[in-house]
């Protein structure tokens, strides 16, 4: 199992530039399979959870070239349907959260689908509920093999209904709006996610020939399709790695300048981070970090504790608490971190309260940071990353500390984040990789 060894302390400077997004490159690869077209994407980032999809999707029978760094064109035509029964692809599935996003193009183009239980992080409770019951209300039975943990999902046609999800799953909106689109007649989608990943995955199908309307909002039309047809489509930088840079610099005092980072997808999060009273401007598509070395907390217009809290978009993204968490060690003042959607994501705090942040874990879902001020520092440390965000938030922590740290479980940030390490050294920073 693989480390990082990290000399904190150092200053970070220069430039960098956002890989890809991963939430939406899982979303638009699946997509692939709703034709038997060439399909080119461009700024797929070089993660293992993409690349294990990518494999996935080759063993399939997809084509698969790649024609630049980034840049992969797929074509569906000749699917192996017996391997989609197999039990090396099931046993590669559960390992592999992204790969429940199959289940709506397979469904919609051959009528049937398997799915074992998919993995991915340990952040608590990620039901596929919304997933299985939007794709019922089109018209497919289920059937769940309890002795060998899999799903077997069958339909002679899909037809189009109205529904309203009970909650606003990204993923579960994306299979949905990926049956729907080859469904008969018009579907419905309410409460629907609108994250600006999913917008772009209803753009790309629009340009492959669907017909959805209510993009960006929360009330999705479908207009069923009887066949969809190749087309090229760019993937949107990372948000959440945009967010971890302006929460590294802060961290470090570090003056950075964050490349081509399409602002007008990343929502609330610039101000988010200037509630924890970091500095940050807009040059261009640009966000320039200037050097702080100290920065204050916000409280809200009647003199009561910040809250920082996440919800569905436009509110900000889960995956960005954990690096506010360990920014707002370092900050003046104190803040509520409350995490509503997943359980299990604060409990890395005891990492940092062992490195000597000042933190009351009040529940598994809240978390109250009393900032230092950098009046002391964190110290180096000895840790373990239980998921791909905590990770990143514990890589900040290090940079920012004094002493040596040493992360283990690095597997986990490698499935979200491109030769993290060789970036950030770049940079200024001390990061060693050692096996």
């Amino acid at each position: 199992m693989a480390s990082f060894v990290i000399e904190g302390g150092h200053k970070l400077h220069g430039e960098i530039v956002p890989q890809g997004a991963k939430n939406e490159v899982l979303q638009v690869l699946c997509a692939t399979l709703l034709t038997d077209e060439e399909v080119t994407i461009e700024n797929i980032p070089n993660i293992l959870d993409v690349n294990n999809l990518i494999q996935l999707l080759r063993d399939m029978g997809v084509k698969v070239s790649k024609s630049g760094s980034d840049t992969y064109t797929f074509q569906a035509d000749n699917l192996n349907l017996a391997y989609l029964e197999s039990d090396d692809f099931l046993n590669r599935c559960s390992k592999l959260r992204g790969s429940v996003m199959l289940v709506g193009p397979l469904v919609a183009r051959f009528g049937k689908a398997m799915i074992s239980k998919p993995g991915g992080d340990k952040i608590g409770r990620r039901r596929l509920d919304t997933h299985f019951l939007g794709i019922q209300k089109l018209g497919a039975s289920f059937e769940y093999d309890a002795v060998n943990g899999r799903f077997c999902i069958n339909v002679e046609k899909l037809k189009g209904a109205y529904m309203l999800l009970d909650e606003a799953s990204v993923t579960g909106t994306a299979n949905i709006v990926m049956a729907a689109v080859l469904a008969e007649g018009v579907t419905t989608i309410y409460n629907a996610a609108c994250e600006p990943y999913l917008q772009q995955l209803c753009r790309m199908l629009n340009r492959m020939g669907a017909k959805i309307s209510g993009i960006a909002s929360n009330l999705l039309t479908i207009e069923g399709v009887s066949s969809l047809k190749g087309c090229s489509h760019r993937v949107l930088p990372d948000m959440i790695e945009v967010g971890s840079f302006i929460g590294m610099a802060a961290m470090t005092g570090s003056e950075i300048t964050i490349k081509d980072v399409s602002y007008e997808n990343l929502g609330i999060i610039p101000d988010s981070f200037r509630r924890l009273g970091i500095r940050l401007e807009q040059r261009g598509d640009d966000i320039f970090v200037p050097a702080q070395e100290h920065y204050q907390i916000e409280s809200f217009i009647d003199g009561s504790i910040m809250t920082i809290a996440d919800a569905p978009w436009p509110g900000l993204t889960p995956d960005l608490l954990s690096v506010m968490l360990v920014v707002a060690t370092q900050a003046k003042g104190s803040v509520l971190i409350h995490q509503k959607m997943f359980e299990s994501r604060l409990f890395f705090v005891d990492k940092l309260i062992d490195m000597g942040a000042q933190i009351i874990l009040c529940d598994p879902h809240r978390a109250v940071v009393i900032g230092h001020d950098r009046n002391f520092c964190l110290r180096g440390g000895n840790m373990t990353s239980p998921d791909i965000r905590a990770g990143i938030a514990l890589l900040i922590a290090a940079l920012g500390a004094e002493g040596n740290s040493r992360i283990h479980n690095i597997e986990q940030i490698d499935r979200g984040y491109q030769n993290i390490e060789q970036r950030l050294t770049a940079l200024g920073a001390r990061i060693t990789r050692i096996e």
